[in-house]
């Protein structure tokens, strides 16, 4: 089997950002009048910066069952969205309060404090209105399911619940099973949609929607604990944010649970763990095998 090196991996997430970037650019158009800050302020926190990881899941997943790619793309760029929403939110005072996010301020900072609420907001609203869009696919049960699977993984029993469990915790001392749970709501429910969002577009049997569902829940853990081992050891420079905030905020951790060298082993075998998920897809699933791997040596 064919095993693509780092430069192949770069060349894709590159190729996929720039189709995610134009989806977003015709999806977020400028507008004049009264709302133009808003849209202005939307379109700062989610163009033109970030990995795009969540958008090359969700394109390389449905290339899996052979979707077509302009429909991925704006299911990707909806989860983009979302995302974008949830660190513009993650990035206020009253939250974690960072002024730095993707190597440039804040939108808080940016803009102020009220439009960056309000842009999350929007955001959030136009990320649902996006999937429910008949351009996204023509079956309106397959647009239904992705609405309620983008629901239920981002809503209080999943991504805003962990957001709500990292802030309660700072400064408790959780056991694994605890960081574990409040890391896989917080961040790993959304990558996990954007592995499953393949599978719904393509309307994949129950059987193989499992097996990248598996793979995003296995890849989103190794991720978090990539990301924790970044604020330890990272600098602000690499990472685009302000290093060592987990320690000095007391936030609840893998790396702080089990110190770095453990961490980093744990990580090392969700990513293996994550690849074997997807043995079934033969060669078409290169591109996301390497990326489990990639996610746990990342140094941004």
């Amino acid at each position: 089997m064919c095993v693509p090196t780092d430069l192949d991996l770069q060349r894709a997430l590159s190729r996929v950002a720039g189709i995610v970037e134009n989806a977003l650019e015709s999806l977020l158009p400028p507008v004049e009048g009264a709302e133009s800050r808003l849209v202005d302020a939307m379109r700062y926190a989610t163009l033109g910066g970030g990995k795009r990881l969540r958008a090359f899941l969700v394109m390389e997943t449905a290339h899996l069952f052979s979707v077509s790619e302009t429909c991925a793309a704006r299911v990707a760029a909806s989860v983009e969205m979302l995302h974008a929403y949830s660190l513009v939110h993650d990035d206020l005072p009253a939250m974690d309060d960072d002024d730095l996010r993707r190597g440039k301020p804040s939108t808080h900072m940016a803009f102020d404090e009220a439009t960056a609420i309000l842009a999350g907001d929007a955001l959030q609203t136009r990320a649902f209105e996006v999937l429910a869009e008949p351009d996204t696919h023509s079956d309106p049960e397959a647009r239904c399911e992705l609405v309620m699977a983008l629901g239920a993984a981002v809503g209080a029993r999943g991504m805003v619940g962990g957001q709500m469990i990292d802030m309660v915790t700072e400064g408790q001392s959780l056991d694994a099973p605890a960081v574990t749970r409040l890391q896989a709501l917080k961040t790993g429910r959304l990558i996990q949609f954007s592995t499953e969002a393949g599978a719904i577009l393509g309307r994949a049997p129950y059987r193989q929607r499992h097996q990248v569902a598996a793979y995003g829940r296995d890849l989103g853990t190794a991720y978090q604990i990539a990301d924790d081992l970044l604020d330890v050891e990272g600098t602000t420079e690499e990472t685009g944010k302000t290093a060592g905030k987990d320690a000095a905020a007391g936030k609840a951790t893998m790396v702080a649970i089990l110190g770095p060298e453990m961490a980093r082993a744990h990580a090392d075998m969700l990513a293996l763990q994550a690849a074997d998920h997807l043995e079934g897809f033969g060669e078409r699933a290169v591109l996301l095998r390497a990326l489990a791997a990639y996610v746990v040596r990342r140094r941004s």
